[in-house]
Order: structure tokens, then C-alpha cells, then sequence
């Protein structure tokens, strides 16, 4: 059996009080394995965006425990150095690419790393080969200005896995982009998992690439309705 790459237990945040009480996450429980690509689907103001914030340990959850990998981070509070753990432990993707605009695409990649303290060859070389694996050596050199949305999001994802993450989490990262830019990410997304035994969760609206994911979650209310 896969090892667990993400467990969230009972998962609760909420906002406001009295008559404007907005229930973002309500008991919230999932688990996703190393090596799985699942989408998390819903209408605005579902709780997605809440939901893999906390995953993420960016947004403190009120309630809940999560487990990535085998370290408990949270459980009604969190357990671990969140900012360390988060860069040796979690990727992100976002709708847009966020490049550094004064880096070239390797540098951008390369930075992810330096910050880890692995050294500066180690890290240029690790960046080359991801660039590499994403046909993106010939473009390594380039100033996210020179390069076309697509090829800035495979940037993105190469430098998500930068650190090796066990979990890669991905917010609606095909909105900005064509349906066979927007499908080939998510392909993309897929080779990720399955190749680096990642797990990787996707929040997205695009139906057109429904076909990629291993697992699809449904939110509504603050709940998983569907699966």
C-alpha cells in the first residue's frame, strides 16, 4: 500500500460571529497518498482556497489535525517550525507563475534551493534538470518577460519541486492559460505525482482536464459533499 503523503482530520475554521458566522471549513476530513493527483472542486466561497491554505500551514485552521508525510504539523495548534517545514516539505503552485522578474528561469528555480542553504552548483544543476525535464533548456536563460504564461507555469512547478516536497498543492493553476496550455499543465501536474511519488492536490474550475486526476473531491458549505 502507497504511504500517506496528506491526512486532515476534522478540519475546522470559522469566520465572524452571531448572525455573520461563515463556516469555512466544517469537520473537513481527507487523506491523499504519495504518488496521487486529486482535484478539489466547488462553487466560490465553498471553502477551497481556505482548505489548501491550511493544508499549506499559511492559514491556521481553529480545529482539526494535519499530518503530512509521518510528522503530525497541527493538531489544535501547530507542532512543528512551520516556515522550515513548509519550505523542505510543501510546494505551491499559484494561478499565476509569481517569477522573480529580474531572475532568469534557472535563477528562479535556483533560489528555492539557495534558501535551503544547498549550495550554488548543487542547486544550478538540480534547476537545469528540472528545466530539462519540463523541455524548458532552452528557455533556462530567459527573463519570465521572454517566456509565454505556459512556459512561466512550468517554471512555477519546477521550482515547486525544487526541494523534493512530499506534498505539492496547487491553486487553480490553468485559469490564466488556453485549453491546451491549461490541459498540458495539468498532464504535467500528473507526471509530478506519479513520477516523484508526490502528492498533489489541485484546486481548479477547469473541467477540461477532469480526466487527469486519480481522485475528485466535491466541496460545498465548508464540507467535502462528493468523491
Amino acid at each position: 500500500m502507497k504511504k500517506l503523503a496528506l491526512t486532515a482530520e476534522k478540519l475546522c475554521k470559522t469566520y465572524g460571529r452571531g448572525n455573520t458566522v461563515v463556516h469555512a471549513l466544517n469537520d473537513v476530513s481527507l487523506t491523499l497518498h504519495a504518488g496521487e493527483i486529486a482535484a478539489l472542486l466547488g462553487p466560490s466561497g465553498a471553502g477551497k482556497s481556505t482548505l489548501l491554505t491550511s493544508l499549506g500551514l499559511i492559514k491556521e485552521p481553529d480545529s482539526g489535525k494535519i499530518i503530512i508525510g509521518n510528522e503530525t504539523v497541527f493538531d489544535n495548534g501547530y507542532k512543528t517550525n512551520i516556515r522550515s517545514f513548509r519550505r523542505n516539505h510543501i510546494g505551491f503552485v499559484f494561478q499565476k507563475a509569481n517569477l522573480l522578474p529580474f531572475l532568469s528561469a534557472v535563477d528562479n528555480v535556483r533560489l528555492a534551493m539557495e534558501i535551503n542553504d544547498i549550495s550554488g552548483k548543487e542547486a544550478k544543476k538540480r534547476a537545469e534538470e528540472l528545466l530539462h525535464k519540463f523541455d524548458l533548456s532552452e528557455r533556462k536563460n530567459f527573463m519570465p518577460k521572454e517566456l509565454s504564461g505556459g512556459q512561466q507555469q512550468r517554471v512555477a512547478i519546477a521550482r515547486a519541486l525544487a526541494n523534493e516536497p512530499q506534498l505539492l498543492l496547487a491553486d487553480e493553476p490553468t485559469a490564466a492559460l488556453d485549453s491546451i496550455m491549461g490541459r498540458r499543465v495539468m498532464e504535467l501536474l500528473k507526471q509530478v505525482a506519479h513520477e516523484h511519488d508526490t502528492g498533489v492536490l489541485v484546486v481548479t474550475h477547469d473541467h477540461r482536464a477532469i480526466d487527469v486526476f486519480d481522485r475528485i473531491w466535491v466541496m460545498e458549505d465548508g464540507r467535502i459533499k462528493e468523491q
